[in-house]
């Protein structure tokens, strides 16, 4: 096994920049719904269903200022007026939250489902299962933990800030304004934290050490702070605005951040280190009061699948098998061949990618697609690469980040491209996209789907390198090994109540057996219970549903029609995916 790529997953956040603000529909709204009950089929059945998940979608939406700034350019073509200026707020309220979730779910059973086109028979089918999830976390929202090391709000408000997209001289106002609510935003942040420590659910030592370190990088980097220079870029780039108001608009930036976005993680650190050793030991969830419905709860949100915990736990020890045992076959593999491609250029290798794929997957979506580099300053804080996901109104312009920081170059780099881009993120995002789906499909979160997808599509790119067959099935087998082991692990750890010495004697029996890699491995996986499962048992799933379909067709099974089919549902849980899917070859 490649140690090295062991650390490198190890130390590797998250891919992809996710919108963490708002916890979506379920969370937030609805409470509106409550009066909303369809009425006959005058207007029809379609409309009146599309009506009401526009409803849904404007509310949500507007929630929370950066959720609507990502999801839509132009919010008025959706009904959205006049949406508050905020980063939205925390709520813990189980009772309210199971009431709207309540209203919701018997809005949306008062529509007649036999009545609905296909599409909407399948939005409805979606936000069902969604709505279905939801009602199991309502009793579990302070177990939630905003303060992540891999996707906290600390680690990712940064970012989300530099990548706001300045349309218009409104889009400058309105960030600014909304800099300016961030003491409001954080202290409604810590007032959650202080009641997780009050209910015993508060971070460990261990990750509030982490928090207050990433915290305190970024209160010191003074004048270097990219919030200077990201804002400035971006006004600089404005030609619509004279230099006089670039300059006034670039001193208010200065001022907002220094006297309200800085001092507001200054209070974080201090409440934080003040809250310091109220939290419970370095260790999975199920150790706390009913941690195991918990962590059931969370596999089921960020997987999509409806396996028990044990039934996933088969799952994975079985590919694990499979992967070994292929890996087996070429052992006479010791290394691979050195990788070095002609044009080692993120553009160049995602035109490759793109058009490698014709062959096995659908026409992908007409978009233009920009290839950027992390800003210096930026780097130590961001992934490898991500895939910035485009508003659903201008999703013709997308752009891909890679970070020079990492180990960015040749087959790395080729399978990076091809998790962000093609068949990937990119490819899998802008195809369902020219669908034109109901837009609450864009803000319902499957990360099971989408980042199973992506994964999938990592593994298929070894096959469209210059390897050899057996190199690239070695190559591929390792990493799917390394990411099963992950998977294994979270469960292991949050489930089964693996202690630390528990995980190195778990990793050792693979030839892992460095235990500051392990110890890393370990808090990344204490942190953020299940992330690792929705990339592997995503990937897994959309494995058995291939084999099925393979089953059904035999020889005629084609890897593009099947492809498609998964496409075209979008991301969704894996029942309804392969619901949709079978059905597909019905027709």
């Amino acid at each position: 096994m490649n140690l090295s790529s062991v650390k490198k997953l190890a130390k590797q956040r998250l891919r992809g920049i996710m919108l963490i603000f708002g916890l979506l529909c379920a969370y937030l709204c609805f409470t509106f719904l409550s009066g909303y009950l369809p009425t006959g089929t005058n207007p029809s059945s379609d409309d009146a269903f599309r009506k009401f998940t526009l409803s849904l979608f404007q509310e949500e939406t507007a929630s929370s200022t950066l959720n609507l700034h990502f999801t839509l350019q132009t919010p008025t073509d959706y009904g959205i007026l006049n949406a508050p200026v905020t980063f939205g707020t925390y709520n813990t309220d189980s009772v309210t939250t199971m009431a709207s979730i309540e209203n919701c779910r018997k809005s949306l059973e008062s529509f007649p489902y036999h009545s609905l086109s296909d599409e909407n028979k399948l939005t409805y089918d979606v936000l069902a299962s969604y709505l279905n999830t939801a009602k199991d976390g309502a009793d579990f929202l302070l177990y939630e933990e905003p303060l992540s090391p891999l996707t906290g709000i600390q680690a990712q408000l940064p970012v989300l800030l530099a990548e706001y997209q300045f349309y218009d001289v409104e889009d400058v106002d309105t960030y600014l304004n909304l800099l300016e609510t961030t003491p409001q935003y954080f202290a409604s942040l810590i007032d959650l934290e202080r009641e997780k420590s009050e209910k015993g659910l508060f971070l460990s030592d261990q990750i509030v050490d982490t928090v207050l370190e990433q915290c305190q990088s970024l209160l010191d980097m003074g004048e270097n702070n990219y919030m200077y220079s990201t804002f400035e870029q971006r006004i600089s780039d404005m030609e619509e605005i004279p230099a006089k108001q670039k300059a006034d608009y670039i001193k208010k930036n200065q001022q907002i951040v220094q006297n309200s976005f800085l001092p507001a993680y200054q209070s974080l650190v201090s409440a934080l280190t003040e809250l310091k050793g109220t939290g419970a030991e370095l260790s999975g969830v199920c150790n706390l009061h009913n941690g195991k419905k918990y962590y059931e709860y969370v596999v089921s949100r960020e997987t999509g699948s409806s396996r028990s915990v044990p039934e996933l736990k088969k799952l994975i020890q079985k590919q694990i098998k499979n992967d070994v045992a292929a890996m087996g076959q070429f052992l006479e593999v010791s290394t691979l061949s050195k990788l070095s491609f002609d044009e080692n250029r993120p553009d160049k290798l995602l035109a490759q990618l793109e058009s490698k794929i014709a062959k096995t997957f659908p026409t992908p979506a007409n978009v233009n697609t920009d290839v950027k580099y992390v800003p210096k300053t930026m780097e130590p804080y961001l992934s490898p690469a991500f895939y910035l996901i485009p508003c659903i109104d201008h999703s013709s312009e997308n752009t891909i980040y890679i970070n020079r920081a990492h180990n960015m170059e040749d087959l790395n780099l080729f399978t990076t491209l091809a998790h962000e881009g093609y068949p990937g993120h990119l490819y899998q995002t802008t195809y369902f996209a020219q669908k034109e789906p109901d837009p609450i499909r864009s803000i319902l979160n499957f990360g099971g789907y989408t980042e199973g997808w992506a994964t999938y599509a990592e593994m298929c790119s070894y096959y469209l390198t210059p390897l050899s067959k057996k190199e690239a099935t070695l190559a591929q087998k390792n990493s799917s090994l390394i990411l099963g082991l992950y998977a294994l692990a979270d469960i292991g750890i949050h489930y089964d109540g693996w202690s630390l010495p528990d995980t190195v004697q778990f990793f050792s029996a693979y030839g892992i057996d460095d235990t500051n890699t392990i110890s890393e491995i370990y808090e990344l996986i204490v942190s953020d219970p299940g992330n690792y499962l929705k990339y592997y048992i995503g990937y897994v799933e959309m494995l058995e549903l291939k084999k099925e379909v393979m089953k059904k067709t035999g020889d005629d099974f084609s890897q593009k029609k099947f492809h498609k089919a998964v496409l075209d549902v979008g991301p969704a849980p894996f029942d309804v995916v392969r619901e949709y899917v079978l059905k597909s070859y019905e027709k």
